[in-house]
């Protein structure tokens, strides 16, 4: 690091989720067999796809995607966070935090574009369905991943080279449980102005354009729905867009909060709870929103498990 006044840090120390002793062991089995759900909820869809021909279709190609993002995002930060509960001080290295800090911002922000992907999917399965093989084209497809990870590159880069450019004096006491961005701007001897600036603009660019690109697909998709003359086809609609909307609606709520609020606005202690939210949770319930619901999963998973038994 740069030379300057002070002694500069080398090394950070994580506080965790809570500062509570009597919380730290529920907390972790709590915590670990969210993680164990969603590594065999994330890896078993991932396998699905990968063995059923059927499920080789542009909504399942972005599914593959979400697994393998949700599975890759929850493993950056939830094995140091376990640790944490049962550790007295969780130390992680200057590196190893900015290293930490790049892959939560390229996977969390990934995944608000394969959400947008995903959504604009369904819009064009249902609303255009005559045009949906030439919308959704192996080529579209492509591009449309694509272009979510070269955002993701770029937004990771950012906050990431912003944060890079700080210098971190005596204070190493991170109050959260991973290596965050605004709990790190707190701790910064030098002025965080620009840094506070450019976690909005990014925040705002990948929160706001998402989120409402994802609304106004399922605002035209439920239109389409209204108009249905089967009551219990109806339903089922509405049941299952209901589903995708919610757990939208925790991913990117949760990060508004979090992100495009100033950063004295926000207390730590909230923070970390809405962190929660899109850091733990969300990985969790995508596989059971996305897949268990549906007979195309539920039919590839009979498949596979009787190929298994011959």
């Amino acid at each position: 690091m740069a030379p300057g006044n002070g002694s500069f840090v080398t090394k950070f120390i994580l506080l965790g989720l809570t500062n509570q002793p009597d919380l730290q062991l529920p907390l972790f089995f709590l915590f670990l067999g969210v993680y164990m759900v969603t590594v065999l909820g994330n890896l078993g869809l991932i396998i699905l796809i990968a063995l059923n021909s059927h499920l080789h279709t542009p909504m399942y190609f972005f599914l593959f995607n979400l697994s393998i993002i949700d599975l890759c995002y929850s493993s950056v930060f939830t094995p140091k966070m376990l640790i944490n509960f049962i550790s007295k001080k969780n130390i992680i290295s200057y590196m190893g935090c900015m290293t930490q800090l790049y892959f939560f911002c390229f996977f969390v922000v990934s995944e608000c574009y394969v959400l947008t992907s995903m959504a604009y999917d369904r819009y064009a399965a249902i609303c255009k369905p005559l045009l949906y093989n030439t919308a959704m084209s192996p080529k579209v497809c492509s591009s449309l991943m694509l272009g979510s990870y070269l955002v993701a590159f770029s937004g990771a880069m950012a906050h990431t080279g912003c944060m890079l450019r700080l210098t971190f004096c005596d204070a190493n006491t991170i109050n959260h449980y991973f290596c965050d961005i605004l709990p790190l701007l707190e701790l910064s001897c030098t002025s965080t102005d620009i840094s506070e600036l450019e976690v909005f603009i990014v925040g705002v660019i990948n929160i706001i354009v998402p989120s409402l690109t994802i609304f106004v697909s399922y605002g035209l998709i439920l239109s389409i729905i209204l108009h249905i003359s089967s009551t219990e086809g109806r339903s089922k609609a509405f049941s299952t867009c209901s589903s995708h909307i919610i757990a939208v609606s925790l991913f990117f709520g949760s990060g508004a909060f979090m992100y495009l609020k100033p950063p004295s606005a926000v207390s730590m202690d909230e923070g970390k709870i809405s962190s929660v939210f899109y850091t733990n949770m969300i990985p969790m319930i995508n596989p059971l929103i996305y897949s268990l619901r549906n007979k195309d999963v539920k039919l590839a998973l009979r498949k596979t498990l009787s190929r298994r038994q011959f």
